[in-house]
């Protein structure tokens, strides 16, 4: 395939941080942004100015503005109010709408939807990649955890047309980092990619070789990252100092972001160090005058407050190499990706699962965004001679008689991919039939995720389980799913 000539962009969308590639002369390299920086902040802030800040500025300020200033967006990505409890608990910010409504967030006397905020990101990255090339940049491959639910990927495609880019393709940041590490291999390799975010957890399983990278499974927590360390951090502190002053200051939004700014510092270094000082002055007041904090953290004590939730990493990784069918043995390398993979007490867990040192040559903070670019120089044909082969993470299926889910789709099928499944009716004479769709690996079909449904109506009247309703699932490359019904009999077909 000949170059296109147009340049696509790779975008890792990170909860913490993101970061923009491209490929130039045969290489994927990292674009700096406008302050010169490799990485950009994710984070957003209104001011009282009416000035939107983006990045590194917006972070700066963050403490004197916290109510508006927006970060993490990406764990409110395509979620519905009553799918983020933990996560609206631990940001300063407003989370509004009803339970089963998709979330909005206020700030600066606004009500924006996470895709705009997440846009204002990607438009930063676009200019400073515009700015880098000296021409205007309109595709993009942008990543999400692989365990983004159907609904996240869509709210992650609806940022970049937000931002002004097409979204050419979203693939899987494991694979993504799998495609970066395994692009100069010739021999086969069987990878594990452990993906320890700010805000999620993916495990993936891929087979690397000289021209196919392909993804034999995957698993993951999308409630689960370097954010909810550094809560763990936070109420350690808190709590100590509402003992010593009987203050909390989890109630005042002014010092609760300096408590998280400094935790995050904290944790930090605590990957190098063995102790750590956290050092507030004037971090509150009461009526006998100013309180200082100052406290004493050592890595035995971090790493017992994170201990539950490093554990939470062990389930999808047992399940990953089950459904891959491979044991710690049969894996060749394991690559760790992720700002939270540099906590001593993650690779220590990574150690002991799998046997070995894990594999320390790519930049965890980069690498998702160098596959992208990698991937956008594969579509562009930049890039020849790689396939690239991935999964869709949950299955996916239809509610039928009795409630009960029934998979059209797998979780870990090779996408893209089409499957029907031919259904009939429940009662005699029923001339409409409602097709519930969703998402994940439970037996009845309420304790999975409802992605939507339509109705299929005017059939003509038959006796029960006569007419014919053929129900088609179709997952494009991006894991992005299109479900439409037909009455065989009739030809009348509907789709969401």
């Amino acid at each position: 395939m000949a170059s296109s000539g147009e340049k696509i962009i790779g975008i890792d969308l990170g909860t913490t941080n993101s970061v923009v590639s491209i490929m130039e002369g045969g290489e994927a390299k990292v674009i700096p942004n406008l302050e010169g920086n490799r990485i950009t902040p994710s984070v957003v802030a209104f001011t009282d100015k009416g000035e939107t800040l983006v990045g590194e500025p917006a972070k700066r300020q963050a403490v004197t503005n916290p109510k508006n200033t927006v970060y993490s967006v990406k764990r409110f990505m395509g979620r519905r109010h009553n799918e983020v409890q933990s996560e609206e608990k631990i940001v300063p910010y407003k989370i509004i709408g009803g339970p089963e409504e998709y979330v909005k967030i206020e700030a600066g006397n606004k009500t924006y939807t996470p895709p705009e905020i997440s846009a204002s990101i990607l438009r930063k990255l676009k200019e400073a990649a515009e700015s880098y090339l000296g021409h205007k940049v309109n595709k993009a491959v942008v990543t999400v955890p692989a365990y983004f639910n159907d609904a996240q990927r869509q709210a992650t495609k609806d940022a970049g047309q937000i931002a002004g880019l097409e979204v050419s393709r979203i693939i899987n940041e494991p694979t993504a980092a799998a495609l970066a590490y395994g692009l100069e291999k010739k021999n086969d390799e069987k990878i594990v990619v452990f993906d320890f975010g700010g805000g999620t957890f993916d495990v993936s399983v891929l087979e690397v070789g000289d021209e196919v990278i392909e993804t034999l499974s995957t698993n993951g927590d999308g409630h689960l990252g370097g954010d909810d360390f550094d809560e763990e951090l936070i109420n350690h502190i808190a709590d100590g100092f509402k003992k010593e002053q009987g203050i909390d200051l989890r109630n005042d939004a002014m010092a609760l972001q300096r408590l998280r700014e400094a935790a995050e510092k904290a944790k930090k270094e605590l990957s190098s160090s063995q102790t750590t000082d956290i050092n507030l002055p004037f971090i509150t007041a009461d009526s006998s005058g100013a309180k200082h904090l100052q406290m004493a953290i050592t890595r035995a004590e971090f790493e017992r407050l994170i201990d539950p939730l490093v554990e939470r990493c062990r389930k999808p990784v047992e399940q990953a190499m089950k459904d891959a069918g491979l044991s710690p043995s049969d894996i060749d390398e394991v690559v760790l990706v992720g700002g939270s993979t540099r906590v001593p007490k993650v690779q220590e867990f990574v150690k002991k699962i799998f046997g070995k040192e894990p594999h320390k040559g790519v930049n965890p903070d980069e690498v998702v965004s160098i596959g992208a670019a990698i991937q956008g120089g594969i579509i562009s044909g930049d890039v020849q001679d790689v396939v690239l082969l991935d999964v869709t993470p949950l299955s996916l299926g239809i509610e039928t008689e009795g409630g009960v889910m029934t998979k059209l789709v797998e979780r870990n099928t090779t996408i893209p991919v089409t499957k029907d499944q031919t259904f009939s009716t429940a009662a005699d004479n029923q001339t409409a039939v409602t097709v519930r769709v969703f998402q994940g690996e439970r037996q009845m079909a309420n304790d999975n995720r409802l992605l939507g449904q339509f109705n299929l109506e005017d059939l003509p009247p038959a006796p029960r389980g006569v007419p014919q309703i053929k129900v088609v699932f179709d997952i494009d490359v991006n894991g992005i799913l299109n479900v439409s019904a037909k009455d065989v009999a009739t030809g009348k077909e509907t789709s969401v």
